[in-house]
Formats: C-alpha cells, structure tokens, sequence
C-alpha cells in the first residue's frame, strides 16, 4: 500500500504546484506582462484552466468574492494541505 500512498501525496503535492503557476499566469495575463495570445502561453493557461478551475468553481459557490478579490485558490490550497495531513496522519502503513 505504500506506493499508493506516496503517489496520492505527490498528486496533492502536483496539484498545489499547478494551482500557484495558474493563479501567477493569471496575474501575469492581466497585468499585460505576458502575451495571452501567444499559443505557447495559451496552451499551458488553457491546460491549468481545465485543471485548477473546477475545483475553484466548487468552493465559490460556497464563498462569496469580496469585491475583486477571489479567495477560492486559498482555499483549495489549504483544504489541500488539510488533505494532505490527514492521510499522512492516518494512514496505515
């Protein structure tokens, strides 16, 4: 079972990665520092886009914006850490 278990950290480990690269190409496009028309730049946001967003799109049902600022990827980021815990704590190995 432990193969299991460490790829199920590393996934969780992965998927923080790839949220905190999306939320800074996302900075990044907005504030015209990189090209979103550039097909490489629109490739990898898209890819991130169909990766990170669903899980996004859960929790703001749940959480309201507060003006401009969207909160969901703290959230995800830390229900993730909490995940991440909670098998490392209780996992039988």
């Amino acid at each position: 079972m432990t193969p299991v278990y460490y790829l199920i950290i590393e996934l969780i480990e992965l998927y923080k990665y790839a949220l905190i690269i999306y939320i800074i190409g996302i900075w990044l496009t907005q504030f015209n520092i990189i090209n979103g028309s550039n097909r490489f730049v629109y490739i990898i946001m898209s890819s991130l886009h169909k990766l990170c967003e669903p899980s996004m799109r859960i929790i703001r049902r749940f959480i309201p914006r507060f003006g401009n600022i969207d909160i969901s990827p703290i959230v995800v980021f830390i229900l993730l850490e909490f995940l991440k815990r909670l098998i490392i704590e209780y996992w039988p190995i």
